[in-house]
């Protein structure tokens, strides 16, 4: 029983002290993919979040002047037109919560009464 005693302090202490003295190295693939992904963000900085669709349809004018009305209307919002063969999408804001969407669906829904949400990649907010 003292035998096993004396090797679990001994196996504890070996431990302790090689665990001191660990070197951290990082492999070159790593730190390049790390660059990469970071360009990757920075060129299409956007995130899962909400949008706000107040059209669908085939009439690229109807969407563009729809736009045209919201932008002028609640210029603080961004406005996207997404054209998806073939149909056009007008969808707005840039909501990172479905709880953010809804307040700004309800402040909209007087103007807008076929307004709903969808889910969307959003830019990042700005720093």
């Amino acid at each position: 029983m003292q035998k096993l005693i004396l090797f679990v302090l001994l196996f504890f202490i070996c431990n302790r002290t090689s665990a001191q003295n660990t070197v951290v190295s990082q492999d070159s693939l790593a730190n390049r993919l790390v660059e990469k992904h970071k360009k990757q963000n920075a060129a299409h900085p956007s995130m899962p979040g909400y949008r706000i669709q107040l059209y669908f349809g085939n009439d690229r004018s109807k969407a563009t002047d729809l736009k045209t009305e919201f932008a002028n209307a609640y210029p603080k919002a961004g406005a996207y037109v997404v054209y998806r063969q073939p149909n056009f999408k007008l969808r707005v804001g840039d909501f990172k919560t479905r709880l953010e969407a809804l307040k700004f669906l309800n402040e909209i829904q007087s103007d807008y009464s076929t307004a709903f949400i969808v889910q969307d990649d959003v830019r990042l907010p700005e720093e």
